[in-house]
């Protein structure tokens, strides 16, 4: 139980909220912990919602698979990010796509009527939980809208202009193996491969095994697909 306290203690959205509090909701069952194996399923397509979940260490990834059976991950989520945050509110709080452990994953469970009275309660949590909120439906939405029913190409400048505004910078450090970012767009391997070397001979990109460098070509097309 320590341990899951400490992990606690570091997420804005927990800080508000007394050990001993959680330490009592732990023990009546209004919010309880629950572990994922690696590659276990959190929630699958059309799974009801009915409670927020924030994780405390692991990672989880959205997932959707394409007309063509292709995987894509949508999102990623890490310690102190949540899930179910503006689903479990709305009037259709289904999971619109798989919801995946891709790490040993630890998970705070807080049901919705313990929420509700956090919110009455503790404005201080109210806070934090509406900016997270707020802040990552853009995000995730953004994220949505950029590589649903795009072409390949399409969604690797999507995917590149992104990484740009994130690390900021025009060379886009790759910090995955080829076989993931092609899941992360949303591809085959062999497919994002081949859509790289004509980026790269259309004069839009330049690219080694650890990065890929973004020329002024790359920044109109980005503009015309981002309209």
């Amino acid at each position: 139980m320590k341990k899951y306290l400490e992990l606690m203690r570091q997420f804005d959205l927990i800080k508000s909220i007394k050990p001993e509090e959680i330490e009592s909701y732990l023990s009546e069952g209004s919010c309880n912990i629950t572990e994922y194996g690696k590659n276990n399923i959190v929630h699958f397509v059309g799974e009801f919602c009915s409670k927020l979940e924030i994780i405390l260490s692991g990672k989880v990834v959205i997932e959707r698979i394409d007309e063509s059976g292709n995987l894509m991950t949508i999102a990623d989520f890490y310690g102190g990010d949540v899930l179910g945050g503006n689903l479990m509110f709305s009037k259709n709080p289904y999971y619109p796509m798989t919801v995946t452990a891709k790490d040993a994953t630890f998970i705070l469970e807080i049901n919705k009527d313990r929420l509700f009275q956090l919110f009455s309660d503790n404005h201080e949590f109210l806070r934090s939980y509406l900016e997270y909120v707020s802040d990552h439906t853009v995000i995730l939405g953004d994220r949505i809208k950029h590589y649903v029913n795009r072409t390949i190409r399409e969604s690797i400048i999507s995917y590149l202009d992104y990484e740009r505004k994130k690390q900021n910078s025009n060379i886009i450090k790759l910090n995955m193996t080829k076989k993931a970012l092609a899941e992360r767009i949303g591809v085959q391997r062999t497919s994002l491969s081949r859509e790289l070397a004509k980026m790269r001979e259309d004069g839009l990109i330049e690219y080694t095994p650890v990065s890929i460098s973004l020329l002024h070509k790359f920044f109109k097309d980005c503009v015309r697909i981002m309209v």
